[in-house]
């Protein structure tokens, strides 16, 4: 065997996946490229099913990130919840974009595979209400769309009886000596967050003296970007529907726009935002 025949015959011998794990056989192409599953013939819905199922999974990585933020910020370790969250906020930065592909779908075309969806609908996500009770804003109603579902009635419960990433916040500012009122420090965590005075003053102490808080300072900057990131997501979303759907009801029986507009105005961080007035 001459030297060229040897060199093709170590390159088909590297190119020989069968005996190892492949690039698909990781990923498990086979099943994630399988799972979509039009079921009208319009040809738009295959941008529909793969612009939801990625946002699935975006949020998934997103929730596995703010999951492990909030154990460092309850073990005092932010340096590692920092890296956390600063990639949440780029996983919201890149679902902002996502709407950017769903946007080039027309009402007519969006209309001609609406009655193929029945009931379901973006509301239903599991996922997404985990991220929402963790981020604080917690509403027992939207516990019943996963009664169906045990194993995701499960899942979303758990969140919405757990302290959110703000509640865990606050209580590492108390363990680090600021004057966080103790109706902070314990409660019924079901209960959406009520803004207070006094924590806002607390916040207040580390951005006036970011030298000498500066942990508490640059956790007050992640939140804020987080929740900057959440509302251009909110906002691209609300967008986007009104543009395909008008204003047309939701498939999952909710006012659609009308819904999604309400909440643009939820606050997550409320004294982050409010004391800025008054630095």
């Amino acid at each position: 065997m001459n030297s060229g025949e040897k060199i093709v015959q170590e390159e088909k011998a590297e190119l020989d996946f069968s005996q190892s794990m492949s690039y698909g056989d990781y990923l498990q192409l086979d099943a994630l490229l399988g799972a979509q599953k039009p079921l009208s013939p319009a040809h738009d819905e295959l941008l529909f099913i793969v612009q939801h199922q990625t946002s699935e999974l975006w949020m998934k990585l997103m929730l596995h990130e703010l999951h492990a933020a909030m154990r460092c910020v309850a073990a005092d370790d932010l340096h590692s919840a920092f890296k956390m969250l600063a990639r949440v906020s780029k996983i919201m930065a890149q679902l902002v974009h996502a709407w950017d592909v769903l946007a080039t779908m027309t009402p007519p075309e969006y209309s001609a595979m609406r009655p193929y969806l029945a009931s379901s609908s973006g509301f239903q996500s599991a996922q997404y209400r985990c991220i929402e009770f963790a981020l604080g804003n917690k509403n027992a109603a939207m516990l019943k769309p996963h009664a169906h579902r045990p194993d995701l009635l499960a899942l979303v419960q758990a969140a919405y009886e757990a302290p959110s990433l703000y509640d865990e916040s606050l209580r590492l500012m108390a363990r680090r000596g600021l004057a966080i009122p103790a109706g902070h420090l314990q409660r019924d965590w079901t209960q959406p967050y009520v803004a207070d005075a006094a924590v806002e003053q607390a916040w207040l102490v580390a951005y006036r003296d970011p030298r000498e808080h500066w942990d508490i300072y640059q956790l007050g900057e992640k939140l804020t970007d987080m929740e900057d990131a959440f509302r251009l997501w909110r906002f691209r979303h609300v967008t986007t529907v009104e543009r395909v759907i008008g204003f047309k009801r939701g498939t999952g029986g909710t006012g659609g726009v009308s819904y999604l507009r309400k909440m643009l105005d939820v606050v997550l961080f409320p004294e982050i935002w409010t004391l800025r007035t008054n630095l």
